[in-house]
């Protein structure tokens, strides 16, 4: 598989999984909603600094899929830190959401 391929793969996967998060963010959401007022200050605020991450890590990647077949090697990395911090925060959170 070339290079091209494999980037467009991988670029791929993670558009499926920021679709998969912000889907998960917006469930978090609608239960903050539902929740007593003094607990849904601190959820929203919770969200929004998920939300916040999200739109870092589709930023890394839209810089990830305009960079050059050779160039997009070294950062991903770099996406991939910013995709794990971005899913441990949403897996976090669903927890205490719980």
């Amino acid at each position: 598989m070339d290079v091209k391929n494999v980037k467009d793969e991988y670029t791929r996967k993670m558009h499926s999984k920021l679709a998969e998060w912000n889907a998960e963010i917006d469930v978090l959401a609608a239960k903050a909603d539902q929740t007593e007022a003094q607990v849904r200050v601190e959820y929203h605020k919770q969200i929004e600094a998920l939300r916040s991450k999200k739109d870092e890590a589709r930023n890394q990647l839209a810089e990830l899929e305009n960079a050059g077949e050779n160039a997009w090697e070294d950062m991903r990395s770099g996406v991939e830190s910013a995709w794990n911090s971005l899913g441990d925060l949403v897996s976090s959170a669903k927890s205490r959401f719980k």
